[in-house]
């Protein structure tokens, strides 16, 4: 899902740097204690804030509750089940085709604080 978000990084609330697919950024920072937040406009992470004592880095990867794979799980799941219902004329299994579409979107909207998180890579 993370290919269809366009992920930032904010750090301190000031400076925004764009996340591409798969690539790493560098992102330098001036301070001992930034804090960073990774947001695509309605989700958001918990503040982390980092705290350098000498020179050095952090490694970090964003990952999503709805990863690519279960998208497309799910697609199918949905196109599976309603075609078999539309062709058998079973109403239950059109009921249950939409499945994966009421639990993408409780993870979506109800589950907004870990919808999108950082972790240690």
């Amino acid at each position: 899902m993370l290919s269809f978000l366009k992920i930032r990084v904010v750090v301190d609330s000031t400076e925004i740097y764009p996340l591409l697919n798969d690539q790493p950024v560098v992102i330098p920072v001036n301070d001992d204690h930034p804090k960073v937040v990774v947001t695509d406009g309605f989700h958001f992470t918990k503040p982390l804030e980092l705290i350098y004592n000498e020179p050095s880095y952090y490694n970090f990867q964003i990952a999503c509750a709805i990863n690519d794979l279960q998208l497309l799980g799910g697609f199918f799941l949905l196109i599976f089940f309603y075609l078999f219902g539309f062709l058998t004329d079973f109403f239950l299994l059109k009921v249950v085709s939409f499945a994966p579409i009421v639990y993408f979107l409780f993870l979506y909207y109800i589950n907004r604080k870990e919808f999108i998180r950082i972790e240690a890579a």
